[in-house]
């Protein structure tokens, strides 16, 4: 069996403009997890 060593994942804040949810996402086109929005910021 390989023995498979994974990369932590590089995760960014996100806050949903639309319903306010803050969540950590990953990727080109982040979706908030609340209200499934696309308009939704990177935050600090």
């Amino acid at each position: 069996m390989a023995d498979l060593k994974m990369k932590k994942l590089k995760t960014k804040r996100y806050k949903c403009l639309d319903c306010g949810n803050e969540f950590q996402g990953i990727g080109k086109r982040v979706v908030c997890p609340s209200c499934q929005s696309e308009n939704v910021e990177e935050s600090n």
